[in-house]
């Protein structure tokens, strides 16, 4: 390769990296220039606990009404530096329990004392919300406002001493400690009052916990060598910016459990390094020990334990020190500080284990729940499917309109509780949990609903399942000739998984899952009916001339005037027979016929007090009937049936091409979708099924 060549590639990689950041983040520095850091930023010696509250709070919050009480949205959780890869939707509840528990923690009150456990059904984004707080973690320690400092011990040229081992000219503190720790316990207070004084920021210094045993070590035989003296000490300290990653194991840790012959407690608190005995003498010397268990090298950041319940029993009761006092106990050494925040994560099965386990009432008792159900909103669950599958990620295949949908409310409707009142349906009761307005319910109503529904969101379909079939429904119809995926295929795909479903085995269940099937498809019916109804009926000069006339009979009606004929220039009794055969179109019965004329004029009249001009699009009721009308009066003209036959004059294809124009243009259908849906609702009105 030539000079010139490589001297372009180095330009580009200094003009695509900021040298001000790499320098930022490569900073080491002497342990006074640490302590001007800290008098200037004292937020650098934050604890984990503080830390991660913090990297949540300033992402940025907002703020809405649920049922009348006031909810808090963390934007931290939307994953936007990462455009949304692991973004948690329809969670706000459960996270705003989990981020107050996380401030409470950061406070001091006692929940940084306690294992954090996410608990819910398979599938519900527990591993998600872990996996996103590493993430975050490692992303906030190299922003300025995130920035914390580890030591290393170094070989001081003017007075080498051997202490690192033969050879060492460095040795990183093995647990990444904050280096205000290297200040004896008996100096702190008046060391850290003296840090603490004129300081304007509302945090104030705390210094917590000892070193870990090699560097407890280096620092005793340093401290005695120079009797006392912390300055020639502190000639041995480097400061260094910590980079906390979980690639590196540093600052972040994951433990799982194994099987019990394969795994044991030194995975968690290290093990002795058999090769360094012979240098050092002695397997009790800390210089032979490896501090790379998952609780030491997650010091200062965050441990998660994956399915933390299905751990053996020895495992857990490393938890009770870790948790309660901080503290752990590597072989052959002292109990030693950690600084960390355990999150664990766990399924039901397993949780009522813990619950029925007698022995394990100190792990209950040090463990703060946090419920992590189901999603029950429609719009929520939707755009977990939006995702992973929409046009950008999907390319040579359309989704058709209502393919997520129906498959999101399937999967809704099964984790949703039977409503106790009589005249409620499921489905309803899905709407109403989506914002939807139902007749008679009111938001009291639907606060009641979810009070009396303990379980709902714990049982039911995971959204893993129904990924997993959208994903079949696609690649079998890659395969295929059809180049459009619509809610038939998923519908069938999501039907027949359930034979074989690895988590549901109760018949009965799966015959009611199936049942909840044929009302999505009706539901899905009655969507596509509506929307062929709308273009063919979407003649926007056409309902206009329908509404004034409309109104124009109303108006002399309620005013008891007449009508002037434009054709035979007489002024004739308002047309009757027009005004019904618009308000029969929403069920308006004949003896509320004067009560609904009555309440359109009214509102005409407040919109022109208002200064407003009538639009019948602005009257959802009004609106709809004449929709339904125009329908009605242009479905003969098209002849729906038609669109099953293979046999069409060119003027009735130049009428289905404008409807199938229509579908296309305003609610998101292809070429081929569109036909299937004109075909499939053609037959629906040619056996008479159509609805109002």
């Amino acid at each position: 390769m030539s000079e010139a060549r490589v001297n372009e590639f180095k330009d580009l990689i200094n003009r695509i990296q900021s040298q001000d950041h790499v320098k930022a983040l490569s900073w080491t520095g002497s342990f006074y220039e640490y302590l001007d850091i800290v008098r200037q930023n004292p937020r650098v010696t934050r604890n984990a606990y503080q830390r991660i509250y913090d990297m949540i709070i300033e992402a940025g919050t907002s703020e809405y009404m649920d049922m009348k009480k006031r909810i808090t949205r963390y934007k931290f959780f939307d994953d936007e530096l990462h455009n949304g890869a692991d973004g948690v939707f329809g969670l706000d509840v459960p996270l705003m329990k989990l981020v107050n528990t996380f401030r409470s923690a950061a406070m001091g009150y006692g929940a940084e004392k306690r294992v954090i456990l996410l608990h819910g059904p398979v599938g519900s984004a527990k591993s998600t919300i872990a996996r996103l707080l590493k993430k975050g973690l490692e992303d906030y320690s190299k922003t300025a406002t995130g920035a914390l400092y580890t030591f290393e011990w170094i070989d001081n040229p003017r007075d080498p001493h051997g202490l690192l081992g033969e050879g060492v000219e460095s040795m990183v503190t093995p647990m990444h400690e904050e280096p205000l720790q290297i200040i004896p316990e008996d100096m702190r207070e008046q060391f850290v009052g003296e840090l603490n004084r004129g300081l304007k920021d509302e945090f104030r210094i705390q210094v917590k916990g000892d070193l870990s045993p090699a560097s407890r070590f280096i620092f005793a035989k340093l401290f005695e060598k120079y009797n006392g003296d912390l300055n020639k000490v502190f000639e041995f300290v480097r400061v260094k910016r910590l980079i906390l990653s979980e690639k590196d194991r540093v600052g972040i840790g994951t433990f799982q459990p194994k099987d019990e012959k394969n795994q044991d407690s030194t995975e968690l608190t290290g093990d002795i390094n058999y090769r360094k005995i012979a240098e050092y003498g002695s397997d009790s010397d800390p210089r032979a020990f490896n501090f790379d268990g998952e609780f030491n090298i997650a010091n200062r950041g965050l441990i998660e334990f994956v399915e933390v319940l299905k751990l053996d029993v020895a495992f857990l009761y490393d938890l009770l020190g870790a948790s309660q006092e901080h503290r752990i106990k590597p072989k052959k050494f002292a109990q030693t500080h950690i600084d960390e925040v355990i999150l664990g994560h766990t399924n039901e099965p397993e949780y009522r284990k813990l619950q029925n386990n007698e022995f394990m009432e100190a792990l209950r008792d040090r463990t703060i729940k946090i419920d992590i159900p189901y999603i029950t909103k429609l719009k929520d669950e939707v755009r977990i499917y939006q995702k992973d599958f929409n046009a950008q990620k999907i390319r040579g295949i359309h989704i058709a309109p209502h393919t997520i949908q129906t498959a999101a409310m399937w999967a809704i409707m099964t984790r949703l509780e039977s409503p106790k009142k009589s005249n409620l349906t499921k489905l309803q009761k899905l709407k109403l949990y989506d914002g939807k307005t139902v007749a008679g319910y009111t938001e009291d109503n639907v606060k009641e609903l979810r009070k009396e529904a303990l379980r709902e969101g714990f049982d039911g379909i995971s959204p893993r399942y129904i990924q997993d079939k959208l994903s079949n429904a696609i690649v079998n119809n890659k395969h295929g000739e059809v180049g459009c995926v619509n809610p038939f295929m998923v519908m069938n795909e999501l039907e027949s998984g359930l034979k074989h479903h690895s988590l549901i085995s109760n018949e009965e269940r799966k015959s009611q899952y199936r049942e909840l099937l044929q009302t999505v498809k009706q539901e899905y019916e009655d969507a596509i009916k509506s929307e062929v109804q709308r273009a063919i009926s979407s003649d926007e000069s056409g309902m206009s001339r329908m509404c004034a006339n409309y109104i124009d009979n109303v108006k002399a009606y309620t005013q008891r005037e007449r009508v002037r004929n434009p054709f035979t220039g007489r002024d004739d009794e308002p047309d009757e027979r027009l005004m019904r055969s618009i308000e029969e179109k929403i069920e308006i019965p004949e003896s509320r016929k004067d009560d609904f004329r009555r309440e359109i004029m009214n509102y005409i009249g407040a919109l022109a007090i208002e200064g407003k001009k009538f639009d019948y699009k602005t009257n959802e009721r009004l609106h709809k009937a004449l929709e339904l009308k125009m329908f009605e009066d242009q479905k003969d003209t098209i002849k729906l049936t038609t669109f099953v036959s293979n046999v069409v004059d060119k003027t009735t294809q130049e009428k289905i091409e404008v409807v199938k124009t229509r579908l296309i243009k305003d609610y998101g259908y292809c070429e081929i979708c569109a036909a299937n849906v004109l075909n499939y609702v053609s037959s629906i009105f040619a056996r008479g099924d159509a609805k109002s």
